[in-house]
């Protein structure tokens, strides 16, 4: 299969982390990590110059600032994660596309709601400094992600 651009680019720092990682490993932290700053610019853009300051009131639900910026960042950063992964890291899966969707979906989801619980015990219920726990639960959850989409979403057949 031949590689885009975009994926050879990639490759060139490969060799640095080589000894660490598997290429499919590497390709999920390099994919996941752009990810993650494409939904934090959006994030950060939304908040600052599109929802500052505005409650968004949908009717049967007032969105605050910082919420509907996260839910901005977070209709970005679905189809993005699952396109990258698809597309780019995870190739070998035999299953249907539409099945890859909903289980990325739902581990997605998931994985936020993890990432939401795990914050609040250790910081409001452990007092633990917020940096070190959004440290801690970013390698959970990476963890976690990691082995979902592996395994479960984009899992090759056994043959």
């Amino acid at each position: 299969m031949k590689k885009g651009r975009f994926l050879s680019f990639v490759d060139l720092f490969y060799p640095i982390f080589k000894r660490f990682m598997p290429i499919e490993t590497y390709y999920y932290a390099v994919m996941g990590g752009l990810n993650t700053v494409i939904g934090l610019l959006v994030y950060a853009l939304s908040y600052t110059f599109i929802f500052k300051g505005i409650d968004i009131d949908l009717g049967f639900y007032a969105f605050k600032p910082h919420t509907a910026a996260l839910f901005l960042s977070f209709c970005v950063n679905l189809p993005l994660g699952f396109l990258l992964n698809k597309y780019l890291v995870f190739t070998g899966s035999t299953l249907k596309g539409r099945i890859q969707l909903f289980r990325y979906s739902v581990f997605f989801i998931s994985c936020l709601f993890l990432n939401y619980v795990l914050l609040k015990v250790w910081i409001e219920m452990l007092h633990m400094n917020a940096l070190l726990a959004q440290l801690i639960t970013t390698s959970i959850v990476v963890t976690v992600s990691y082995f979902s989409q592996k395994y479960i979403t984009f899992k090759k057949d056994a043959s």
